[in-house]
């Protein structure tokens, strides 16, 4: 069904000649001359992408706060956005994946694109659907690089070169704009590490397998109940052996994200008399996180608090 729907807005998209557009692209800066105009999929690539350009470019992102990007897909004018920008940014073709086809058949040719994991080894993401990890085929990657504040400088380099070319009159300020926020990564990261240096407790469960590069980058161990897709519902064998484990590793706290239901994380949290906190994988800010003005940094901060709750005992 996904695939003839694709199908068919890509077909609506011919049809509404948006190859042919002479839109004008970008706003007026001060100086008279048109900004770059950029366009980013969600919540982590726009943010980062915003602290690069500051006001020398415009900046807009295609999946709404709010919107749980996973199962996401373009609309005819989403694809016109793509078309009519000068830059496009996302995060790897494991977590839109729908990105592939849309600029193939949009085949704007004055597109700058840049898949921002670009250079950074993705980590293994053949995940069962009950959250165990498949060993082998390694032809699923885990997309979720944005969670540890190491790769997400990675991926802040990557942007602002893609920036500096596509716009060398502003390359001076994109590469303060970069350094300044990736100073804020670092003190992240300090942070970060020198508060689980402290833990003692390595283990969490979430609800699905987003924290695996965080785990990694702290020496943590993340035990998802579902695999990369939050929506996938574990098997009741999977449940029963979760909640062995978790009363063995004599574990509290079950996480779930505030973009999905909490459903299968308060059933494993009635089942072993855990309580449920929530652990923001950034796939786009809640109602909540924007009611109290947070953003990645301020996010990611309160992630560190909700850890906390597992991993000091």
């Amino acid at each position: 069904m996904k695939k003839l729907i694709f199908t068919t807005i890509i077909f609506l998209l011919i049809l509404s000649g948006c190859s042919n557009i002479s839109q004008t692209k970008g706003e007026m800066s001060k100086e008279g001359s048109k900004k770059l105009q950029i366009v980013t999929t969600f919540y982590p690539m726009y943010y980062f992408t915003k602290q690069v350009t500051g006001n020398s470019a415009t900046v807009d992102f295609l999946i709404p706060n709010g919107v749980e990007p996973h199962d996401w897909e373009p609309t005819v004018r989403d694809m016109e956005k793509i078309q009519n920008a000068d830059v496009f940014i996302y995060d790897s073709r494991y977590f839109e994946t729908w990105a592939d086809k849309v600029l193939k058949s949009i085949g704007s040719s004055n597109l700058k694109v840049l898949e921002a994991t670009k250079g950074i080894q993705l980590l293994d993401g053949n995940f069962l659907e009950d959250g165990n990890q498949q060993k082998g085929n390694g032809s699923i990657k885990d997309p979720h690089v944005w969670l540890s504040p190491v790769l997400a400088q990675q991926e802040v380099d990557n942007i602002a070169k893609t920036l500096e070319e596509s716009d060398p009159k502003h390359k001076e300020q994109y590469d303060k704009n970069a350094a300044a926020f990736k100073a804020k990564l670092v003190d992240l990261d300090k942070l970060y590490k020198d508060t689980i240096d402290k833990a003692n407790q390595k283990e969490f469960v979430t609800q699905h397998a987003a924290f695996q590069y965080l785990a990694k980058q702290y020496g943590l161990i993340q035990i998802p109940i579902a695999g990369l897709s939050p929506d996938v519902e574990p098997t009741l064998g999977k449940l029963e052996e979760l909640a062995n484990l978790t009363k063995e590793k004599n574990i509290h706290v079950i996480y779930f994200e505030g973009l999905t239901s909490a459903k299968v994380a308060q059933t494993l949290a009635n089942e072993i008399g855990a309580k449920t906190e929530v652990l923001n994988p950034l796939e786009g800010l809640t109602k909540e996180d924007q009611k109290q003005g947070l953003d990645y940094i301020g996010v990611m901060k309160k992630n560190l608090e909700a850890l906390k709750l597992s991993i000091y005992r």
